[in-house]
């Protein structure tokens, strides 16, 4: 069989891409789903939708590459983590539109738990209590929406994150589909132990969640379940990854040893350090997690940490100050001086998140003068993300003792060549881009083939990772040092501005 199958379910959109031995994508679809936000804060999707969506991007990818299902040998799933679902068990349909990751409906009920459990959930699970995980929301569907009490007080309530609820669909659903999901989507919910990788019953009982509503938690690859051969697929293969997509885009720029770290760029920032089979609680604003199980091998663990506003802080120039028309022009105009002037942004829109957690900050543009113009708060714009970069990856140094010599980095803003060049230059250390982009989607796909034998070992991965493109610092120390100073001098202007 020649080919592995990465199904990919993102917050706005759900991709199939079919990989190669050489981990080269040989088709792909994708489409996105609707975003639901039925009052201020709250973000939903529907989960009936994103199954159909899932469907669809399979069966177009496959007549695209004009190969038939049986010539896959394993699907992976990655998906967006944290959101979360219920749906009935006999039914096969979801009972309440999905809580999105994003969604802040559960704020005054976590500041109530944390208030009591704070600690002990932070040491079991490696988070903050935060509306960012699951567990809140579960608890939110049992208690709001009575089509989930009643079907739990039947036995027929089921949760999952978006893997479990792909994954049962996938193998069947009502007829025979399993109810699992991986530990890295787990580790997400505040009610994984990260010790034992199983669910945490005192945790559980702070929440006020049945366990009978859990999926089992299983390794992140081996052989789950296969596809059906009455299924709209019309083969049974197997489905043989689960990553969540941080973990998986790790995966697909082959961190596989500790003290690999990789930072992925998008509408906001993710970067992560593996610490290999050390759970290291972070003293300095990250989140610990799981990072990957590959079958009856030890968990590897990481350090997490996330910047809310980085690549919508370009938009914001074009949507709201018309600076720039398209988000490509910010390049050429920041590339028109030779530095900031002395201005900095610091797009705190909704508060700031790691390493500060301050949900008072609001963005500044500070050091303005007369001789200020488009092109100096647009070097600024950059500029800001790659300081807020620093800061995650400066705690991460902390935390694990482990110095950074260089860092691998993918998502769309990695084309910026001029942040790159600024993101070496901050750091003092080397940048690498990989020839193969779609990382969190390869990733899954490695993760899948590994399980089947289509791939041998993770030493084989290694060698298909190469770098298309790097940067090295060739700003002096000084300069990087007082750039550094005037940064946290801007970040302090932000706070305690929302009272």
């Amino acid at each position: 069989m020649a080919y592995v199958g990465s199904l990919d379910q993102g917050t706005s959109s759900t991709r199939f891409l079919i990989f190669n031995h050489d981990g080269e994508i040989i088709a792909s679809a994708q489409e996105e789903h609707d975003q639901i936000l039925p009052q201020s804060g709250w973000v939903e999707h529907d989960a009936a939708q994103i199954w159909s969506r899932c469907q669809s991007v399979m069966t177009k990818a496959l007549a695209t590459a004009g190969i038939e299902s049986s010539e896959l040998a394993a699907i992976g799933i990655t998906n967006q983590r944290e959101t979360s679902l219920i749906w009935d068990v006999t039914t096969g349909l979801p009972l309440a539109n999905a809580i999105v990751w994003q969604d802040m409906r559960t704020s005054q009920y976590c500041s109530e738990i944390k208030e009591s459990d704070q600690e002990l959930l932070k040491k079991r699970t490696g988070l903050p209590v935060a509306p960012y995980f699951s567990a809140s929301k579960i608890h939110w569907l049992m208690r709001n929406v009575p089509a989930v009490s009643e079907a739990n007080a039947r036995g027929n309530a089921r949760f999952g994150t978006i893997d479990s609820w792909i994954l049962w669909n996938l193998s069947g659903g009502i007829n025979g589909g399993v109810h699992l999901t991986d530990v890295t989507n787990a580790s997400r919910t505040l009610l994984m132990n990260l010790e034992t990788l199983d669910w945490d019953h005192e945790l559980l009982k702070i929440f006020e969640i049945p366990p009978s509503v859990l999926p089992e938690i299983h390794s992140s690859s081996e052989i789950y379940a296969h596809t059906q051969a009455d299924g709209f697929l019309g083969a049974q293969i197997p489905i043989a990854a689960i990553l969540g997509d941080q973990q998986a885009a790790m995966v697909g720029q082959a961190c596989f040893d500790s003290g690999d770290s990789k930072t992925t760029y998008g509408t906001g920032n993710f970067a992560l350090l593996n610490t290999g089979e050390e759970i290291v609680h972070s003293q300095h604003g990250l989140l610990t997690t799981v990072l990957y199980k590959f079958g009856d091998n030890p968990a590897c663990y990481a350090l997490e940490g996330s910047v809310a506003v980085t690549g919508s802080a370009v938009q914001w120039l074009r949507d709201q100050l018309g600076i720039i028309n398209e988000t490509s022009e910010i390049e050429a105009l920041a590339a028109s001086v030779d530095d900031s002037g002395g201005v900095y942004f610091v797009p705190a829109f909704s508060g700031l998140f790691a390493p500060h957690w301050r949900s008072d900050a609001r963005g500044v543009i500070v050091g303005l003068t007369r001789a200020s113009t488009k092109a100096h708060i647009a070097r600024a714009t950059l500029e800001s993300i790659c300081y807020q970069t620093k800061e995650i990856l400066d705690s991460m140094v902390a935390d694990s003792g482990r110095p950074l010599t260089f860092m691998r980095v993918d998502g769309g803003i990695t084309a910026n060549e001029l942040c790159m060049q600024l993101q070496s230059d901050i750091l003092g250390i080397t940048i690498k881009r990989p020839t193969i982009i779609e990382t969190t989607a390869v990733g899954a796909a490695y993760a899948a083939g590994l399980a089947v034998g289509y791939w041998e070992d993770i030493d084989e991965l290694k060698k298909h990772w190469s770098i298309s493109k790097e940067w090295n610092p060739i700003m002096n120390a000084s300069t990087r040092t007082e750039g550094f100073r005037l940064w946290k001098k801007a970040v302090a202007r932000t706070l305690n501005w929302v009272e």
